[in-house]
């Protein structure tokens, strides 16, 4: 994974969903402003993730929930592991002195390592959200050595975690965006408008959606006639889809994402794409056998359709082609490659 220390436009979901596919070792530091994110990992594992926004505030926060269940949490224990540790972050002697805070805790026995865990995956979960928010910043992977010489209460599977964490984080963006509305209206005098079905298939927050919406109107405005097409992209991956449709949101093409493979065929027969990206491994319905379903359809016998895969395997590509699978795209990739196979089928 290429690092980039001076700042450039990033793109969160994209980023993890490589460190997960890749099962990176080390340590991400992610700098935005004046905000650093470090999230240690381990084969592709989340350990542990903090930032530089008071992480002793949001450890005593977590804490203070616990001592509901864990009694030897009072508030005087808390105030000194913040006294113990909180110098090592002004002094910057320490790298994660508020994890290094938690193995004292367990070492004192004030927790044990299953309570560490559940404390380690949710402030994990708390800073992740934030994480996803960033749009620009520099990144690097460094020091495996510094993961290694952890205590580990946990490996959380990223994939998982930043997919709650995203849907989180749209649950709290479309809150604040039918507050607004609903203000607005009630100071016009206005009927609300009616709010959308959340069953529909896009899954962008309401942010990245408006500027979508600009994009696609700016687009309209410069030239009335230009294509725009639409592509169906089918993976159980909320972390994958949302990486593509970043991937293609400056394009002139219209993403229709599906999570689910055994209604993908209906859903794609109504919305008749332009192009089909196909995950291989999917549950209950896998990619070769719904290319194969959606090839014995009269509307989709020469559609192109693309297998997207973490496999390279000379079998799973043999299974491709009987299939009659248009193309195959490798996991990890990147919004070149991407492009590159797309305008190849589209051309």
């Amino acid at each position: 994974m290429t690092s980039y220390r001076s700042s450039q436009r990033l793109n969160p979901l994209s980023l993890l969903a490589q460190l997960s596919s890749r099962q990176a070792n080390g340590c991400l530091q992610v700098s935005s402003g004046s905000v650093m994110w470090s999230i240690y990992l381990e084969q592709g594992k989340l350990l542990y993730a903090s930032d530089s926004v008071d992480p002793f505030e949001r450890l005593d926060r977590h804490l203070h929930r616990l001592s509901r269940q864990i009694p030897t949490l009072v508030s005087a224990i808390r105030t000194q592991v913040r006294q113990i540790f909180e110098s090592n972050l002004e002094n910057n002697s320490s790298q994660n002195p508020d994890y290094q805070a938690i193995c004292w805790l367990v070492h004192q026995e004030y927790l044990n390592s299953s309570q560490a865990a559940t404390l380690v995956e949710a402030i994990a979960e708390e800073v992740i959200e934030a994480f996803l928010g960033v749009r620009e910043g520099s990144y690097q992977l460094i020091d495996p050595n510094s993961v290694e010489e952890l205590p580990k209460f946990c490996r959380l599977e990223l994939r998982t975690l930043v997919e709650r964490c995203y849907e989180q984080l749209c649950r709290k963006q479309s809150a604040e965006a039918t507050s607004v509305t609903a203000q607005a209206s009630g100071q016009n005098g206005a009927s609300p408008k009616p709010q959308t079905n959340s069953n529909q298939l896009t899954t962008n927050p309401p942010s990245s959606t408006a500027n979508n919406l600009k994009v696609l109107g700016k687009q309209e405005q410069e030239n009335t006639d230009k294509k725009t097409y639409s592509i169906a992209c089918i993976d159980d991956s909320t972390t994958v889809l949302n990486a593509i449709n970043s991937f293609l949101e400056d394009q002139s093409f219209s993403v229709i994402m599906i999570n689910d493979p055994v209604k993908a065929l209906m859903q794609v027969v109504r919305m008749k794409p332009d192009l089909i990206l196909l995950d291989v491994e999917m549950p209950n319905l896998d990619g070769y056998e719904l290319c194969s379903l959606l090839r014995k359809h009269p509307l989709f016998k020469t559609t192109p359709i693309v297998m997207v895969t973490g496999n390279t395997g000379f079998i799973d590509r043999a299974k491709a082609k009987l299939v009659k699978a248009s193309g195959y795209l490798t996991k990890p990739f990147n919004q070149s490659e991407l492009l590159k196979m797309v305008f190849k089928h589209l051309s």
